[in-house]
C-alpha cells in the first residue's frame, strides 16, 4: 500500500474520498437503454425483473439445493458453512468446478442477457472474476454485514480500478421479508477507506464474519443520509447489477422462506489483477480468477 494509491485503505484512520474511475466507461452498445444506463450511473445498480424465465431458474434451483446436498462438499476451503449450524452458505467458483459439473452455470455466465450489461457497462470484454452460489436458508440464514467488494478486491486481490460489475440472480422471490440484498444507491460515486490492519489468511475468516475491510459506522451513516437504502426485492428471474463500489449488505433471515441467488462478478479484461494492494499474498483463485478465461460456451 502506497500514498500515491488512489483507493489506499486498512489504515489507522476511516476517510470518504471521491471516486476517481468512470462509472460507465464508454459508449458500447448493450442491452440497456438510455435511460437504464443514466439510473445505472446515478444509483450505482439496476433490479431488472424476470429477466431469466421460470424453467430456467427452477433448473437453477435444482441444481443449486442438490449442491448443498452433497456431503463430499462440506469441509472445503471453497465451500463455506454457516456458524453454528453447519449448513452451507456459499459454495464458490461455480462457472468452473469440474468436481460439481459447472456448466449450468458457466452457461449462464455466459449468457448475453447478463453478460452483454457488463460489457456495456465496462466497454470492454470480461471474464468471470468470481462466481458462487449464496444460500440464506429459512429461519437460520445469517446476515452479510455492509461493505463495498471492490476494496476488498483491490486490497486482497489486486483489482487496480472500479471497472468490475456484479450479477446477482435470484433463484428465489426476495422479499422484504427473508432478508433480501440491501444497496445505497449513490454509495458508488465514493470510497470508504476503511481502518484496520489485515491479518494473514484474512479470507478463511471474513468468508464467515468479516471485520476487517468492514466501513466505520460514521462513514455508513453518512452515505445513507446522502442516499437512500433500497431493498433489491423481486420474483426468481430477477437479476441485480451492481457497480464494484456500491454499498451493499443484508439482514438475517427470520422467515420460513429461503433465499438463494447465483453471484457473478464480471470484470474487464483490461483489469487484469496484480499484486494485492494490502502486501499480503494473493487470495485462492477460487475467490478471485487470475487469469481471464472466455465466456464464450463450451
Amino acid at each position: 500500500m502506497t500514498a500515491s494509491d488512489p483507493y489506499r485503505s486498512r489504515g489507522h484512520e476511516w476517510e470518504i474520498i471521491e471516486r476517481s474511475d468512470p462509472i460507465c466507461w464508454g459508449q458500447r452498445p448493450g442491452p440497456l437503454s438510455p435511460e437504464q444506463l443514466e439510473s445505472f450511473r446515478a444509483r450505482g445498480f439496476l433490479v431488472w425483473p424476470e429477466l431469466l424465465g421460470a424453467s430456467e431458474v427452477d433448473a437453477l434451483r435444482k441444481r443449486a439445493a442438490q449442491l448443498r446436498e452433497r456431503p463430499d462438499l462440506r469441509g472445503r476451503d471453497d465451500v463455506i458453512s454457516e456458524p453454528g449450524s453447519g449448513a452451507i452458505r456459499s459454495i464458490f467458483r461455480v462457472h468452473r468446478d469440474q468436481t460439481i459439473d459447472g456448466e449450468m452455470f458457466a452457461q449462464l455466465a455466459a449468457d448475453p442477457r447478463l453478460a452483454d450489461v457488463a460489457r456495456q457497462i465496462l466497454a470492454s470484454e470480461v471474464y468471470v472474476h468470481q462466481s458462487r452460489i449464496n444460500f440464506k436458508p429459512g429461519f437460520e440464514g445469517r446476515e452479510f454485514y455492509w461493505h463495498s467488494d471492490f476494496e476488498t478486491w483491490h486490497m486482497e486481490d489486486g483489482m487496480g480500478q472500479m471497472r468490475a460489475l456484479s450479477a446477482s440472480v435470484l433463484l428465489t422471490d426476495n422479499s422484504s421479508i427473508n432478508g433480501p440484498l440491501m444497496l445505497i444507491a449513490g454509495s458508488h460515486r465514493r470510497y470508504v477507506r476503511c481502518a484496520g490492519e489485515t491479518p494473514a489468511n484474512h479470507y478463511k475468516q471474513s468468508l464467515v464474519a468479516q471485520r476487517y475491510g468492514v466501513p466505520d459506522q460514521q462513514a455508513l451513516t453518512r452515505l445513507a443520509e446522502d442516499g437512500e437504502i433500497v431493498e433489491a426485492t423481486g420474483p426468481a428471474g430477477t437479476v441485480v447489477f451492481f457497480d464494484c463500489n456500491t454499498m451493499h449488505g443484508s439482514t438475517g433471515n427470520l422467515s420460513p422462506f429461503p433465499r438463494h441467488n447465483v453471484f457473478l462478478v464480471y470484470n474487464s479484461v483490461e483489469n487484469r489483477l496484480g499484486a494485492p494492494y494490502g502486501g499480503l499474498p494473493p487470495r485462492p483463485e477460487f475467490l478471485a480468477e487470475r487469469e481471464p478465461v472466455s465466456l464464450a460456451p463450451r
